[in-house]
C-alpha cells in the first residue's frame, strides 16, 4: 500500500474530503446540477467576454516577473511564414507563435500556484506542500539552474519544471461551467482603494439581494480591469497599486465565510483578489492569506484580472446577479496558471 502523503492536515483545510488523490478541489461541487442551474440563467442569449486583451495591462508594473506576450511569425523553408505563398499554388498563408507569461493578464491560478510550509506528518518538521498534501520536489518539480527558467538568449527549448499533480490541465479536463454570482463592490465603494472585510461584503450582498450557494462561482466586480483598460497600455504604477476594492485576506471571518459558502471558485477583476501584500499579521504568516486559504487549504481556484464592468453594469440595470459562466483554462499539462477568455451568458 502506498504511504499517504499526509497524516496531519492544516487547520481549516478540506484535504481528503474529495478523496486522497483529488486534484481539482471545490470544482467537484461544480457538477451536473450546477451546470443546469447556470444554463437556466441564460434567458436573454446575451454574451459578455470577460477577458482583457492579453497584452494588457501593459508593461510590468503590476508584477516585474510577468511580461507582455510576444507574438511572432513562424518560419517556412527559411523565410517568414506570414503572407507567404507556395510555388505553384494560390494560397496565402499566415502562421505564428506566442511566448506567454501565463498569468500576465486575465488568468486562472492553478492549485499548485501557491502552497505552504506545514508539518504534514506530525514529526515536527515542516515541508513545502500544496493542496491535498502534494509535495514540492516530488509532485511539483522545479529546475535547479537559472538557465532553465525565465526567458533569455540561453533559454532551453524544454524545461525540467513540471507540476505532475495539480496542474491546470486537471481543471480544464473537468470543465469550468456553471452558475456565476456577481457581487458588485465598485457600485458601493467606487474606484478608491478599499480593503473589504467580512462585514462590508455582507452589507453589499444584503443591499443588492445577492445569494451565494454551494457550487456557485463567486465573481467580484471592483472596476480595476476597467481602470487598466482606460490607461491604454501605459499604466500609472501608483494607480495600479492603489485603485479599487480588494478583499481583506487577514479577516478570519471572511475566510470562514468562504469555507462555509461552498463556492467552487472565486474570480475578480483586480490583481490578486485580495490586498497584496496583506496587512501585517501576528507571528509568521503568509503574505497572501486568502491565496493560502483558498488554493492551499481548500482547493478553491482564483481568477484574476477578469474584465467584469460591462457585465456588472448590465446585471445591475436588469436587477440580476446570476448568470451562466463558461471559463475553461488552457489544457496545458503541468502549468501552474493559465490565460482564460471567460464568457458570461445572461
Amino acid at each position: 500500500m502506498t504511504q499517504p502523503r499526509w497524516t496531519n492536515r492544516p487547520p481549516g483545510s478540506n484535504w481528503g474530503d474529495f478523496g486522497p488523490d483529488d486534484q481539482i478541489g471545490r470544482l467537484n461541487l461544480m457538477d451536473r446540477a450546477k451546470v443546469k442551474q447556470g444554463l437556466a440563467e441564460a434567458v436573454e442569449g446575451i454574451t459578455f467576454c470577460l477577458s482583457l486583451p492579453l497584452d494588457y495591462p501593459g508593461g510590468s508594473g503590476l508584477n516585474p516577473r510577468r511580461k507582455p506576450p510576444v507574438v511572432r511569425p513562424t518560419l517556412r523553408e527559411g523565410a517568414v511564414n506570414f503572407n507567404a505563398t507556395i510555388p505553384g499554388a494560390s494560397d496565402v498563408l499566415c502562421d505564428d507563435l506566442a511566448i506567454l507569461h501565463l498569468q500576465y493578464s486575465t488568468q486562472w491560478d492553478a492549485l499548485c500556484h501557491v502552497g505552504g510550509q506545514f508539518d504534514t506528518t506530525g514529526d515536527g518538521n515542516t515541508r513545502k506542500v500544496f493542496y491535498n498534501g502534494y509535495r514540492a520536489g516530488e509532485d511539483i518539480i522545479g529546475p535547479d539552474a537559472m538557465d532553465d527558467a525565465g526567458v533569455g538568449p540561453n533559454m532551453k527549448p524544454h524545461s525540467t519544471s513540471q507540476a505532475t499533480a495539480l496542474g491546470i490541465e486537471n481543471a480544464a479536463a473537468h470543465g469550468i461551467q456553471g452558475r456565476g454570482v456577481m457581487v458588485d463592490l465598485r457600485a458601493h465603494f467606487g474606484d478608491d482603494r478599499t480593503l473589504v472585510n467580512y462585514d462590508m461584503l455582507m452589507r453589499v450582498m444584503e443591499a443588492d439581494g445577492v445569494r451565494v450557494e454551494q457550487g456557485d462561482m463567486l465573481v467580484l466586480h471592483t472596476g480595476f480591469a476597467q481602470v487598466i483598460l482606460d490607461m491604454n497600455k501605459d499604466p500609472d504604477e501608483d494607480r495600479l497599486h492603489n485603485a479599487c476594492a480588494v478583499l481583506d485576506g487577514r479577516d478570519a471571518r471572511l475566510l470562514q465565510w468562504i469555507t462555509d459558502s461552498g463556492v467552487a471558485a472565486i474570480a475578480a477583476d483586480n490583481y490578486a483578489v485580495e490586498g497584496y501584500p496583506a496587512t501585517p499579521g501576528e507571528g509568521c504568516c503568509s503574505t497572501l492569506p486568502l491565496h493560502e486559504h483558498c488554493l492551499f487549504k481548500n482547493g478553491i481556484m482564483l481568477g484574476e484580472l477578469w474584465h467584469l464592468t460591462p457585465l456588472a453594469d448590465w446585471l445591475r440595470a436588469n436587477g440580476r446577479s446570476r448568470f451562466l459562466i463558461t471559463a475553461p483554462p488552457l489544457r496545458l499539462p503541468a502549468a501552474v496558471g493559465s490565460p482564460v477568455t471567460p464568457v458570461a451568458t445572461v
